[in-house]
């Protein structure tokens, strides 16, 4: 069981400091980051045509929160379109520097410059002829003068009050990771497309991958039924098929319309109306929505939300049903 909350005036005091210190957190890492713009050169412009000319990988490196903070770098660097990926410089001193190859680009995070793992790599770097691009706070730094390329992103001090744990530094680097990833993506003309293709399991990847025909009903799974069959018939057809309505096609298999749960309970307002005898083309509904098999389900999704219908007939371009799908396919499918 929760303890009372304690709501004396202590207590409030004590919630009301601890409000104004992340307000004092998030103010000094803002106004960190927000420095950074003004200190974009040149060498920002030449770490990413050093990336974008890059025939092998994207390698980064970092230690302790800077190797956290560069495998996030790297993992965005991928999903936009420039293949990277992280090595932890003590590994790589173990048998993981095989991974830099002749073709990559290094991309190096340490807030000091002097991380002494990735300091002990830089002569082999040197030796593959492989570029490589600093990310310090201190350009001074051995690091920052051995790299090709320095980013500076020196903070003014550390949001924690004992200026020990990174907290601004590695905001900071984070945050120019993003830019890079940002400006890379652009320059290669990166699209939603491709981005979907690198996330297939993700719901924009299915939203932006996923063909109405991927997922549709097709062959005798389509309720389909004759414009002189009884209403009775078609009701029949539904039942089996599930879909909650039965396409009405011509001899040729041309979609004439469409008959649904909603007719029926139009008609059945009519109490005169026979079941067995009224040919379902007298009550279906003319002119009705389509959709083609080569669009994708989120157009298909759309359509449906916009026009208020839970299932569609899919045609080709004669007009001949191919397929049907409904709200539950897509739901299926995840895409809604």
């Amino acid at each position: 069981m929760m303890a009372p909350v304690d709501t004396d005036s202590d207590s409030v005091l004590h919630d009301t400091r601890l409000i104004e210190l992340a307000r004092a957190v998030l103010d000094l890492e803002s106004r960190s980051v927000a420095a950074l713009v003004e200190r974009l050169d040149s060498e920002f412009a030449r770490a990413c045509h050093l990336m974008l000319a890059c025939r092998g990988r994207i390698v980064v490196l970092g230690i302790g929160k800077s190797g956290h903070i560069g495998g996030k770098i790297a993992a965005t660097l991928a999903s936009t379109g420039s293949p990277a990926f992280f090595v932890h410089p003590a590994e790589a001193s173990h048998g993981d520097l095989g991974m830099i190859t002749v073709g990559d680009v290094v991309l190096a995070l340490s807030n000091s410059g002097e991380t002494d793992e990735i300091l002990t790599l830089i002569p082999i770097i040197k030796r593959l002829g492989v570029p490589l691009i600093a990310l310090t706070g201190n350009a001074d730094s051995r690091l920052g003068r051995e790299a090709d390329v320095h980013i500076d992103v020196s903070v003014e001090k550390e949001a924690c009050p004992l200026g020990l744990a990174p907290t601004a530094s590695t905001t900071a680097a984070l945050a120019m990771g993003d830019a890079l990833a940002v400006s890379l993506l652009e320059a290669r003309g990166f699209t939603s497309n491709d981005f979907a293709r690198s996330h297939p399991g993700g719901r924009l990847g299915r939203r932006l991958l996923i063909h109405i025909g991927d997922i549709m009903h097709s062959g005798e799974a389509i309720p389909r039924s004759d414009p002189d069959a009884s209403v009775a018939t078609a009701l029949l057809e539904m039942t089996h098929k599930g879909l909650g309505m039965t396409t009405i096609c011509d001899g040729d298999g041309r979609l004439l319309g469409i008959f649904t749960d909603g007719d029926l309970r139009r008609i059945l307002d009519h109490a005169t109306l026979d079941l067995h005898n009224t040919p379902v083309r007298e009550v279906m509904t003319r002119g009705c929505r389509s959709a083609a098999a080569d669009q994708l389900a989120a157009e298909a999704l759309e359509m449906m939300q916009r026009y208020r219908i839970n299932a569609l007939p899919v045609v080709d371009d004669d007009g001949r049903l191919t397929g049907a799908i409904n709200m539950h396919d897509l739901l299926r499918a995840g895409v809604v």
